[in-house]
């Protein structure tokens, strides 16, 4: 009877084996962190180190969690990167002091994790805060850039709805302490569960995991003063729009932009409006909202993939 079962329990294996993916061995998510500038800095890792590398940079009040789905879409094509920005998921916060934490830090930041992984060229994902630290790294490293991945992050002013325009823009005028008090307000899971919740398909659906995890972070004072930092920094990054658009039809990197129509801060004109700077560029609309990966990452993964992983090189 031992043998007999060592025997079937042999071919049930090699039957799993078979019947999952050829990437299914790099799959696996590992969880690590490294210290930059004397504070961690907290990441995820998947696949095979021989294929490409995308870099997956998210976006506010979120961390690399809101890429938990897709990173094992991924792991069969790519070595995937996305890690969590100082202040923000399970990196540290910088200490507080003079200099408040800005889009420029940021970008450093993730500038010195690439190099620090040795990567020497990658696909970057970009959504929300991710375009503005993902922009920065294409525009001073060209060369380096195998593709881009946008998704809800604008290159335009006519890629936002034009009511948060309005009011980031008038904000600009107001005394110091009204200026951070009005930006504090914002970095909350009130503003959290309202960016998941608004304009996706069927928010009965949304796993609540996702906003319980950024909760974690926006109850901890040192990020939420990191966060409420950023979000005074935000006319930096439309100071920066035309270099940007400079950048795409100089350089013309291969695109693919994936799009929430439903997101209540970013217009669906954002999109569109990179098709106009870069014609080359892909661009699908979903009926979602901001956070499109919650329901539409399985479409998306496909789409990279398809694009951008190393079959299609």
């Amino acid at each position: 009877m031992r043998s007999e079962f060592f025997t079937w329990a042999t071919y049930l294996t090699l039957l799993l084996t078979l019947s999952v993916s050829p990437g299914a061995a790099f799959a696996q998510t590992e969880y690590r962190y490294v210290t930059l500038d004397g504070g961690k800095m907290f990441y995820r890792e998947a696949g095979d180190l021989r294929n490409p590398t995308i870099l997956l940079l998210h976006g506010f009040p979120s961390s690399s969690h809101m890429f938990r789905d897709l990173i094992p879409e991924l792991a069969a094509h790519f070595h995937v990167l996305a890690p969590d920005y100082p202040g923000m998921g399970n990196s540290d916060a910088p200490a507080s002091g003079d200099h408040p934490l800005t889009f420029d830090v940021l970008a450093e930041t993730v500038d010195t994790f690439v190099r620090r992984m040795g990567i020497g060229s990658a696909v970057i994902y970009m959504q929300d805060f991710g375009g503005p630290v993902g922009m920065r790294i294409a525009t001073l490293h060209p060369d380096w850039v195998r593709g881009l991945v946008i998704q809800n992050t604008p290159m335009t002013l006519d890629g936002w709805q034009p009511a948060r325009l309005q009011a980031i823009q008038a904000a600009s005028i107001l005394k110091p302490v009204e200026k951070r008090d009005a930006a504090q307000a914002r970095v909350s899971v009130a503003t959290d569960l309202f960016l998941y919740r608004h304009g996706a398909r069927d928010p009965g659906t949304l796993n609540p995991d996702a906003w319980v995890n950024d909760a974690l972070a926006l109850s901890d004072p040192d990020k939420r003063r990191a966060m409420t930092d950023l979000q005074l920094d935000i006319l930096s990054n439309l100071a920066l729009y035309p270099k940007w658009q400079a950048y795409l039809r100089a350089s013309h990197p291969p695109t693919l932009v994936v799009w929430g129509d439903g997101d209540p801060i970013f217009a669906p004109r954002g999109a569109d409006a990179i098709k106009d700077i870069l014609p080359s560029a892909e661009i699908v609309h979903y009926n979602t909202g901001h956070f499109a990966l919650e329901e539409d990452h399985l479409d998306i993964a496909k789409r990279i993939n398809n694009k951008f992983g190393h079959s299609s090189q």
